[in-house]
């Protein structure tokens, strides 16, 4: 049962993950709950759902896109050293700073990305320039090595806000989220905190529902897109207010 419940969560975690983000939130209270600590969970869950991530990604490779001046390259570039950063600072430091900070992140997010699709005028100039673009890229690839908790989210609202349309901001931020947990996982798969049987059940049920999740992304409209990544949202960020 404790299998089933793992493969389930990490299902749910891969279309989530696909579709909009937050995946995480998902997994590791399962993780924990089937008794593994803290930080062993956030390994083990960054572990098992990149290949979910990676398969996310090479489905809607065709939609990637650069944004705000600042090509596909440089951000895949900005991912990868940022997340190769924050993953050796969870290996340093504790995580009661993000714990704290990861409620008010979502929020914000969540908050952007609703102003950018539902209040902003539709032919309004693109919010944020290239400087701020890559920035905020780097911030977010340091908190997805860190933790990944919502990176979907974060990288929905600075993409979305740098001008890129909606679906090619959903196929770009999955690849982004795939290679910034590439340098994590690099480091992580050396980790004695591993649990590996975990990973790989996870592991499983994360690839089955990235598929799903990948295909669903170029064919579900553009509005319940958007309905749905705010909806997520808000419930995320109200049960980690709550839990917190």
């Amino acid at each position: 049962m404790t299998f089933v419940l793992i493969f389930t969560a990490f299902l749910w975690a891969g279309v989530q993950n696909a579709l909009a983000g937050g995946g995480t939130f998902v997994t590791l209270p399962v993780l924990i709950f089937t008794g593994l600590d803290p930080r062993s969970a956030n390994i083990t869950s960054t572990l098992a759902l990149f290949p979910a991530q990676a398969a996310a990604a090479w489905t809607g490779r065709g939609l990637v896109a650069g944004a705000a001046g600042v090509s596909f390259a440089w951000l895949t570039g900005i991912s990868l050293a940022g997340g190769a950063l924050g993953a050796m600072l969870l290996l340093i430091t504790p995580q009661s700073f993000f714990e704290h900070l990861i409620p008010w992140l979502v929020l914000f997010a969540t908050g952007v990305f609703a102003w950018g699709s539902f209040g902003r005028p539709p032919h309004a100039a693109p919010s944020i320039g290239s400087t701020e673009t890559a920035l905020i890229q780097f911030g977010i690839s340091i908190y997805g090595g860190y933790f990944g908790g919502a990176i979907g989210f974060l990288m929905f609202a600075a993409l979305t806000s740098a001008g890129l349309a909606l679906r090619s901001a959903g196929a770009t931020k999955n690849v982004l989220a795939a290679v910034m947990n590439a340098s994590a996982v690099a480091i992580f798969v050396f980790s004695p905190e591993v649990r590996w049987p975990a990973a790989a059940v996870g592991c499983g049920g994360g690839l089955i529902g990235a598929v799903i999740g990948g295909l669903a992304l170029s064919r579900i409209s553009e509005r319940a897109l958007r309905l749905f990544v705010v909806l997520v949202g808000a419930a995320l960020s109200i049960g980690l207010f709550v839990r917190g």
